[in-house]
């Protein structure tokens, strides 16, 4: 119902002073402490413990285990993130991108996370716009008590402004961001533990520190209305030309909590009636959908959540409009060069450049076998070559989670922010095709090639992005004759010197150390060994330290055994873990 002018005579107005003291007591009642032990409360009750390193591991190793048992496992950690709140739950939907850090039965369990909760009382988000606003409440004519969404993060209202049109208005939820900082400095203790417990080649190639990093830096975007706003108006102006039939919401006013932006009167892009639209409008969307995304991706952005219920129809004007700017982020514009000359190369079947050129993505640590590497690379993109239509074979977001997931099983560093990039490019196309499954999604990315060639070369080939290369050039040209004249005293003078530090990977200084413990636990048992049966034979019928010979000989033969099997056990545990290494 709308809380207008006229209602506002028979309605009580809140006591906003009671509410922000309300406000207050909630935000104290947030310790590390108390969330200390919440988390540690739920985790254990849910069953998961040090359960994620082990799946991690076993995902590593390419044996995930049975599906069932995984499922139940994905199941427990869902209601254990959906139990502790916001921070878990988005934790949880970054979790899902990361498909080759966890077994699929997982992240599908994962994609099930409910982030529609119950809204918080309305009196309390009179409050932030009372706050936050410079007319406070006075900016409304009327605003609708019951919100048009509810998530973990903020709230959606629909209002009209004061002489002014229809808007919708978001505001984050009061006590969310001071529970994200709590979390997150436990998150990342938490993470630093479990990092320590990775085998070493798995600590070479997976840095949970800075994957929390980067959830901890989007999730606080999210939080800042100002910085969603600047989002949108950027997109408007730079691409609303480019793109005719898809678009971005007005933004009228923003400020840290509250987002007052237009209303779309309209359909989510899942929803709409299938005759409103013609087959020329539906191409003509999914087209400029498309190519908005590839071009954004190309300047160096990237849109992590653009499904079908962020993007809506508008009934006026029959566009698409993307409604949430959320979950966004930057990238570097090589590495989009590099997945866009990844579709290049596939679609004329040279599966060897493919392979080429997704290894720019990945760094190769001391444990990678690169020839291995590059083999299943050029494998997994022979297998995408021609995939027809509907075919997951046909979905480059799948694409690069698989490249991503043979990078770490190969032991490889990979960008963090990629499987964010994949999961909007598979976003992307699940909402292409579902405007417009007639026409393929792929076919559409591909005929987009002469602009991305156009943005690789004019990103490549203009002074600006190369003034470094001619000033190092310049400058090496000016000292050759120098530099060129000292090499040639030095190797007459025959002054040439050349030093060679040698340094052991982990794996070899831990085995190095394995094997001289072992080898003096078996001296100290030969050794005792030994002096018992010294102390034996030369006490036959007297004591040694106040025992007879019989007892010496039982204790120095029980603790000789003790090591033994402690050697024996040792051996055993170090077989069994051996595909570590």
């Amino acid at each position: 119902m709308h809380a207008s002018l006229e209602t506002a005579k028979t309605t009580p107005t809140p006591d906003l002073a009671a509410i922000g003291a309300a406000i207050e007591v909630e935000l104290a009642a947030i310790t590390a402490g108390r969330r200390r032990r919440k988390i540690m409360a739920t985790l254990v009750k849910n069953g998961l413990g040090m359960v994620f390193g082990d799946v991690i591991a076993h995902k590593l190793r390419g044996k995930e285990g049975d599906s069932d048992s995984l499922r139940q496992i994905g199941r427990r950690l869902r209601l254990a993130f959906e139990e502790l709140g916001p921070t878990f739950i988005k934790l949880g939907q970054v979790l899902v991108t990361r498909q080759d850090l966890l077994p699929e039965p997982i992240t599908v369990e994962l994609e099930r996370l409910l982030d529609r909760v119950p809204p918080i009382e309305f009196a309390k988000i009179q409050y932030i716009l009372d706050r936050e606003l410079s007319d406070g409440l006075e900016t409304f004519e009327w605003i609708e008590e019951t919100p048009l969404g509810s998530a973990s993060l903020a709230q959606v209202y629909k209002a009209k402004l004061k002489d002014g049109p229809v808007v919708a208005v978001k505001v984050v939820r009061p006590t969310v961001e001071k529970l994200f900082q709590t979390d997150i400095a436990i998150i990342k203790k938490m993470a630093a533990r479990l990092q320590k417990r990775l085998p070493p080649e798995l600590q070479a190639a997976l840095d949970l520190g800075g994957l929390v990093q980067d959830y901890y830096s989007s999730a606080m975007d999210e939080l800042d209305m100002t910085g969603e706003a600047r989002k949108m108006q950027e997109m408007k102006q730079k691409y609303e030309r480019r793109t005719e039939h898809v678009t971005v919401p007005h933004v009228y006013e923003a400020t840290k909590s509250v987002l007052i932006m237009e209303y779309i009167d309209g359909w989510l892009i899942k929803d709409f009636p299938v005759d409103f639209l013609t087959f020329e409008e539906r191409v003509n969307i999914m087209i400029d959908l498309v190519h908005h995304y590839v071009q954004t991706m190309l300047d160096g952005h990237y849109h992590a959540d653009a499904h079908g219920s962020n993007i809506m129809i508008d009934k006026r004007t029959k566009k698409a409009v993307i409604i949430d700017w959320g979950m966004t982020g930057r990238m570097d514009s090589l590495m989009a060069q590099i997945l866009m000359r990844v579709i290049l190369h596939i679609q004329l079947n040279q599966a060897e450049d493919a392979a080429e050129v997704f290894m720019e993505l990945l760094t190769p640590t001391i444990y990678t076998d690169v020839v291995k590497l590059k083999d299943e690379l050029r494998t997994l993109t022979l297998n995408y070559v021609s995939a027809h239509q509907g075919s997951s074979r046909y979905n480059y977001g799948r694409l690069v989670l698989e490249a991503t997931a043979i990078g770490f099983r190969n032991y490889c560093k990979v960008p963090n922010g990629l499987a964010l990039w994949a999961k909007g490019f598979s976003a992307t196309e699940g909402t292409a095709r579902w405007i417009c499954p007639e026409i393929s999604y792929g076919e559409v990315v591909e005929a987009y090639e002469i602009p991305i060639l156009k943005s690789i070369l004019g990103k490549r080939f203009n002074f600006r992005a190369n003034a470094s290369f001619v000033a190092e050039t310049a400058e090496m040209i000016a000292t050759f004759p120098r530099r060129f004249n000292k090499v040639l005293e030095t190797m007459a003078e025959n002054k040439w010197r050349m030093t060679v530090q040698l340094q052991t990977d982990p794996v070899t200084r831990n085995t190095l150390n394995q094997i001289a413990n072992r080898l003096a636990l078996s001296l100290i048992a030969f050794a005792i060994i030994v002096a018992t049966g010294f102390v034996i034979a030369s006490i036959p019928s007297g004591t040694f330290l106040g025992m007879d010979k019989t007892t010496v000989a039982n204790i120095g033969l029980a603790a000789s055994f003790l090591l033994v099997v402690f050697l024996c056990w040792r051996l055993f545990r170090t077989r069994k873990q051996r595909p570590w290494f």
